[in-house]
């Protein structure tokens, strides 16, 4: 538990960042101390709680001074100390850090790793995995940017997914994901392994990242259809290079000014990720263990079709109801994962 000083502190900015709210805040800091309030409300609630049911405690012992109230005092005192641990351990999560970037929407991109066409065509399987998801949490997925082979394998997705709390959700699946199974292009019927990469970033505001016109070059361009990509009868297709890093981004749609505002909101998100992972690395001694690392250069999960089986390495989880999960139904294991990681946010708190 923080020391009573910080929990005056955060107790104290609530008030003020409510008090500016109440009072009509400028428009440039309206949309800061929208999210700061959203932040700290739920914190300044358990504090309050916790507050209070100490004080309610305190009462109740000094009662037991008067022999006419001492039976009533026993009572309501031991009512109240065994409410205190759930009231410490709800203030105790509330306390633990928040991803600031846990209630936007988010940026998803999948591509083939090892193992040639097979790793295509598990990366379309991710993305058709993810789509059924999305469908089944009510989110919208607007597919960006598609390169597909001719088999029907995935050279590379990029998606748009918008809804509450999707990064929050989604966050977990960044890294390579393994794939055991007999491909369809086996005749041999051999169980092969290859794998396929996961990058989930928040969607970025305008806000978070500024980038100066005279660093980005914009092309526009007549989508081919070879590839798989969409087929267009206009130069429509929009690509924007970063020229400081190098980030290339192309859209693809039909409206060449809906490419342009597109290809920008990836542009803002991956170059926000970049300065999250700088800031990410800068902890990452104390964060070593944090299942939400998004490191996507690790092997976070193995899906073996022969046994039905899936396996997240990060926490050692296994189910073997892998049809299921393909079909979109992670909530388990979604589920697993973000307890896994507000434990470990908790114990940083003993630390």
């Amino acid at each position: 538990m923080l020391p009573e000083d910080k929990l005056d502190q955060i107790a104290r900015r609530f008030e003020f960042v409510e008090a500016r709210l109440g009072e009509g805040a400028a428009a440039s800091e309206l949309a800061a101390l929208s999210r700061e309030y959203a932040e700290l409300k739920p914190v300044a609630a358990a504090i309050a709680a916790w507050r209070r049911l100490q004080a309610d405690l305190a009462e109740a012992e000094a009662m037991r001074a008067d022999p006419e109230m001492r039976a009533l005092a026993d009572e309501e005192t031991a009512r109240l100390r065994a409410a205190l641990p759930a009231a410490e351990a709800a203030l105790r999560r509330a306390l633990v850090p928040k991803d600031a970037a846990d209630q936007r929407a988010a940026i998803l991109e999948i591509r083939p790793g090892t193992g040639g066409e097979e790793a295509a065509l598990f990366a379309a399987d991710l993305l058709r995995m993810y789509q059924r998801l999305a469908e089944a949490q009510g989110w919208r997925f607007q597919i960006v940017e598609l390169a597909e082979t001719e088999l029907g394998g995935v050279k590379e997705a990029i998606v748009s997914v918008q809804g509450e709390g999707v990064y929050a959700r989604l966050k977990y699946e960044s890294g390579v994901h393994r794939v055991q199974r007999v491909p369809a292009t086996e005749a041999g019927g051999r169980i092969h392994t290859s794998a396929a990469t996961v990058a989930v970033l928040p969607e970025a505001e305008e806000i978070d990242v500024s980038i100066d016109p005279a660093d980005i070059r914009i092309d526009t361009m007549r989508a081919s259809g070879a590839g798989g990509q969409h087929v267009n009868t206009t130069d429509s297709a929009v690509r924007i290079t970063h020229l400081p890093t190098g980030i290339v981004v192309t859209s693809s749609e039909k409206s060449q000014h809906q490419n342009r505002a597109t290809a920008m909101a990836v542009l803002r998100a991956r170059l926000y990720d970049i300065e999250r992972n700088r800031a990410a690395a800068e902890r990452a001694a104390t964060r070593r263990g944090q299942v939400g690392s998004g490191d996507r250069s690790e092997r976070i999960r193995t899906y073996n079709f022969p046994q039905g089986r899936l396996t997240d390495h990060r926490i050692n989880l296994t189910l073997y109801r892998l049809a299921e999960v393909m079909q979109g139904d992670l909530g388990e294991v979604i589920d697993a994962l973000a307890a896994a990681d507000e434990a470990a946010r908790l114990s940083e708190l003993d630390a």
